[in-house]
């Protein structure tokens, strides 16, 4: 269904707004800052899109990174890392995404769960609950969430800016209208851990495998959970990396804040997390944004920024200045140069997470040291807890081949 309007002169701003609705009360507790000049990403330009008909992306080694996740075509090397058994591993963790992903692609042009949403459900009851309370039924959807396998879940009334303003065929090259109905005033958003202990080991292709165990998580517990909810008589739509951007929603929803590497950060996981959401009409009870520091934390911390090989994390202030087409247009916010960022990728043949083993926010907080340094990066010693984080080692890489070792 497509949901863009053309901007006429005087009408408001890029995304066909009058008096420029795209500023709401919640980017008070979000800390978005919006600005006339906002429009709706198109699918298209992501980055992953752009490789596919963008010749100032699209190359040979951008073709053999993607081929690398057919574990036969990807250049091994002697390097722990980088070895067979890392892209074995790296690979087999995808295999849920690529399998939901790819069952479509053929007879349906769609890649679900990346440029599609999921119709691979079964047509929920003809009977709706009834008697029940948004609040209750809130509750209903975390407890069953979490029991569903999400370790996070939080909820956002429905915000039509972070939804794309067109999906993309990459089969026929073109763009094509968002299948989203505009008439589902809820948003669960859910998040899962990526491995902490693989994430330790990046640049590698071994740590890969952690970004592709968190997707495959996701996926199981976001297609339950959304049949749970068809199984209350309400309509639910599954949602993983395809229709909207999954970070302003997640930050809607109080799941986390955003740092300065372009990441949701959570009080649980820091940047640890994949993100996934269910767009439903099922009453629901939406949460408040969350406020615990990361911004004034990011703001004195350029662990991130300074620790990324491209150079694509920005050094200084928030800046509403798109640095490529993949961009936001009319948010001020911190914004990775995703060409860089990509470029890194495929120079090393898999994807790349050093922001996330640097950011002192990565650490197992369920330890009590790490809560108290958590606490600590809240306050006016922030300064304090970074210096101690670089003093104390923590983020540096450890060897892959270590990994190997560790009893199970």
């Amino acid at each position: 269904m497509e949901t863009s309007k053309p901007t006429e002169a005087g009408s408001g701003c890029s995304a066909g707004c009058v008096g420029c609705a795209c500023r709401k009360p919640i980017d008070a507790e979000t800390g978005f800052q919006v600005d006339e000049r906002f429009s709706r990403f198109r699918q298209r330009l992501d980055m992953f899109n752009r490789s596919t008909w963008d010749d100032r992306v699209r190359s040979d080694k951008a073709r053999r990174f993607f081929e690398s996740y057919f574990t036969d075509l990807a250049e091994f090397r002697p390097v722990d890392g980088f070895t067979h058994r890392d892209y074995a591993l790296r690979n087999a963790s995808w295999y849920v995404a690529d399998f939901t992903a790819d069952m479509f692609e053929e007879s349906g042009d769609r890649k679900e769960g990346f440029l599609d949403t999921y119709t691979m459900l079964r047509p929920g009851a003809k009977v709706r609950l009834e008697g029940t309370t948004p609040e209750q039924n809130s509750a209903d959807v975390k407890r069953a969430g979490r029991f569903l396998g999400a370790d996070l879940v939080g909820i956002c009334a429905f915000d039509e800016r972070w939804v794309y303003s067109h999906n993309y065929s990459r089969r026929e090259a073109q763009e094509k209208p968002i299948d989203l109905p505009e008439d589902l005033p809820y948003v669960v958003v859910i998040a899962n851990e990526m491995d902490r202990e693989t994430i330790e080991t990046v640049p590698s292709a071994l740590s890969g495998a952690a970004t592709g165990q968190g997707y495959s998580k996701d996926i199981i517990a976001l297609l339950s959970l959304t049949a749970y909810i068809r199984n209350l008589g309400y309509r639910a739509v599954a949602s993983l990396n395809d229709t909207a951007l999954s970070i302003p929603l997640a930050v809607q929803a109080g799941l986390g804040e955003y740092g300065r590497h372009g990441l949701l950060i959570t009080p649980e996981f820091g940047p640890r997390v994949r993100i996934a959401k269910i767009f439903t009409d099922f009453p629901l009870a939406p949460d408040r944004p969350i406020h615990f520091g990361v911004r004034e934390f990011c703001e004195v911390c350029r662990r991130c920024s300074s620790s990324c090989p491209p150079k694509a994390i920005p050094d200084g202030p928030p800046s509403d200045e798109p640095p490529t087409d993949s961009s936001l247009t009319g948010v001020r916010k911190w914004t990775v140069n995703a060409e860089r960022c990509f470029k890194f990728w495929t120079n090393q043949g898999t994807d790349c997470s050093i922001c996330i083993r640097v950011c002192p926010y990565n650490k197992d907080f369920r330890k009590p040291v790490y809560r108290l340094a958590q606490r600590l990066a809240a306050t006016r010693l922030r300064r304090v807890m970074l210096w101690l984080d670089v003093r104390l080692g923590y983020g540096r890489r450890k060897n892959p081949g270590g990994w190997w070792r560790l009893k199970s």
